[in-house]
């Protein structure tokens, strides 16, 4: 008999400290102190014991994971150690990282802990990747992820999609190729943080269905095409001769993830920034359980616009961080609104 798993993440940005710039970052730059070794051995044991309970008092199975991230990970001295704490719990770990600060050496002790997988952020070919990333960034981006290849460690190549860069995406399959990596992934622009500078460059919605309808059917030997964009799945009942093998899903947020920031700051997604809870004081397993905004998440009834109405609303439920941020920038805060990037018509 085979048991299904249940994903369940932790985002983990361990710091907000950088080492670049760039032009769609969510980030906010934010200066509160950072959690300490200890500190992160008391959370990932609560996350053990909290599953554990579950799939006890459930009967379910989990495939828990940590993706680790900032800002730029490599910036925490302790990096390694708080890596190996995560990994003795048991817990597959993932790293976001621009790349730059990946030397052989650190390539190898990622090996050697059994990282299951490292993104890099390319946004594009070089002069692309540059215009948003700065100067320099793309040649020593893509040393760090030759030193990956080589210390046998998987990679996925990630892009944000934005006017600046969405008419590239065909060559970043020829460089994924071209480079051996094993995954290609791609977001769109959350107009967050310092990102909220470039609302006038997220896609229309026509751009994102016709960006999507030549990605779907994509199939290229040894690359895995993904994405955690939901509305990538309004196009999934399409037949399925025609569609490559993208695995698709709703929207992560109150599901199957939550974010923990660098002060100990509970979210529900990593590009939405409400704070729910502080793992310092709270409880994760409550603030999972009683969270209002969670709560609110999980419950189409509050739903607005074409979102509370779609019938495919289980499926999708729309990027709640790019629906709140652009709702913030009409003077409408909320999380609940349509996806405004959505192309199906009612």
């Amino acid at each position: 008999m085979i048991t299904q798993s249940f994903d369940f993440f932790v985002q983990w940005h361990l710091t907000e400290r950088c080492n670049l710039r760039c032009k769609h970052c969510y980030q906010t730059g934010s200066k509160g102190h950072e959690m300490s070794l200890s500190e992160v051995r008391e959370v990932v044991g609560e996350v053990s014991d909290m599953l554990v309970e579950w799939e006890e008092k459930y009967g379910i199975v989990f495939s828990p994971s940590f993706n680790i991230t900032g800002g730029e990970p490599f910036l925490r001295h302790d990096i390694f150690r708080v890596l190996e704490e995560i990994r003795s719990r048991g817990f597959d770990v993932y790293l976001l990282s621009n790349g730059i600060l990946i030397d052989k050496e650190r390539a190898k002790m990622l090996s050697d802990l059994g990282v299951r997988g490292v993104q890099v952020s390319i946004e594009g070919p070089e002069e692309i990747h540059e215009m948003i990333r700065g100067k320099g960034s793309f040649s020593s981006a893509m040393r760090g992820v030759q030193h990956l290849l080589d210390a046998g460690v998987i990679v996925t190549f990630n892009v944000t999609l934005s006017d600046l860069n969405a008419d590239y995406f065909m060559e970043m399959v020829e460089l994924s190729s071209s480079t051996g990596v094993q995954r290609l992934g791609f977001s769109r622009l959350v107009p967050a943080g310092g990102g909220a500078s470039l609302l006038q460059n997220m896609l229309r919605k026509e751009k994102v269905k016709e960006l999507y309808e030549a990605i779907l059917p994509l199939k290229v030997d040894g690359i895995e095409i993904v994405t955690g964009d939901p509305i990538l799945s309004q196009m999934s009942s399409n037949d399925k001769k025609d569609r490559g093998s993208i695995p698709v899903g709703g929207c992560a947020a109150s599901v199957s993830g939550v974010t923990i920031l660098q002060d100990g700051t509970i979210t529900p997604c990593r590009r939405l920034p409400i704070p729910i809870g502080n793992v310092r004081k709270d409880s994760l397993r409550e603030v999972w359980a009683t969270s209002e905004v969670l709560l609110k998440l999980r419950d189409r009834t509050y739903y607005k616009g074409k979102c509370g109405r779609c019938l495919r609303w289980a499926s999708c439920r729309g990027c709640r961080a790019i629906a709140y941020a652009y709702s913030c920038s009409k003077g409408k805060e909320n999380f609940l609104s349509e996806d405004p990037q959505c192309f199906i018509e009612e």
